[in-house]
């Protein structure tokens, strides 16, 4: 198999106080406490996905999920240790992120794609596909802030997954729309792997994770706790948490 991230030894924090002004108090008064806030959202990270392969991350709400994918996309950069990636990455997180709200859907199809690399033409070559799997219909033309928690969701998913980045990183976005786009938005990203793309998903739904993940890793309070079968995992993630709900 051939590695396309490999994340060797890698640390990040991140302050505590967020307070701009604290700060700038503390390095006046000589840093030690702006250096003593801090948490550290990933320790030590070890990891490698491989070409064409859908790895799903579990872990509970706050164990560094989504931070391991920042890391991924190059967004982030541990403060120790590496991050290689080969080909084009696209994070999707949040389901209007690198989005305009005051931009209709048509529009932040365009702004979406020139964040990707792609120019006008392009995008409106793809218009059509986009349009077919994100169900949008006529809301195309209305401003964002019109649509629906799922409506944009469903356009960002549209627009990550039709330009088919060498990597799509996905973090709780597969879940959006009702079970007949999220059955579709499955095959999408089979589809993606199938044409050697990779793709990294960070989900809370197991069922899901077992059926389109290759491999799951588990992260817990910053570290990879475990790597390997979903089922195994899955369990590990239960043992960790005391039967916690996921």
């Amino acid at each position: 198999m051939t590695p396309v991230i490999v994340i060797e030894d890698a640390t990040l924090s991140f302050p505590l106080d967020r307070s701009v002004a604290r700060g700038a108090i503390d390095l006046i008064a000589g840093g030690d406490g702006a250096t003593k806030r801090r948490f550290t959202a990933l320790k030590g990270i070890n990891l490698q996905v491989n070409q064409g392969e859908v790895l799903g991350v579990i872990g509970r709400n706050g164990s560094g999920k989504s931070t391991l994918l920042r890391i991924m996309s190059g967004i982030y950069r541990p403060e120790s240790g590496s991050v290689r990636a080969v080909g084009q990455t696209q994070l999707l997180a949040g389901v209007s992120v690198g989005m305009n709200p005051n931009l209709t859907g048509r529009e932040n199809v365009h702004l979406y794609g020139s964040i990707l690399g792609h120019d006008k033409k392009t995008m409106d070559g793809m218009m059509d596909d986009i349009l077919e799997f994100s169900e949008i219909g006529g809301f195309i033309d209305l401003p964002l802030r019109t649509y629906s928690t799922g409506m944009k969701g469903r356009l960002g998913l549209s627009i990550a997954s039709s330009v088919e980045p060498d990597i799509l990183l996905i973090d709780e976005v597969l879940g959006v729309g009702d079970p007949q786009f999220r059955e579709k938005s499955k095959k999408r990203i089979l589809g993606l792997v199938e044409a050697s793309g990779t793709v990294v998903l960070v989900s809370h739904s197991f069922a899901l994770m077992s059926e389109i993940c290759d491999r799951l890793v588990l992260m817990h309070e910053g570290r990879v706790a475990a790597t390997g079968d979903a089922k195994d995992v899955i369990a590990q993630y239960y043992k960790l948490t005391e039967g916690g709900s996921s």
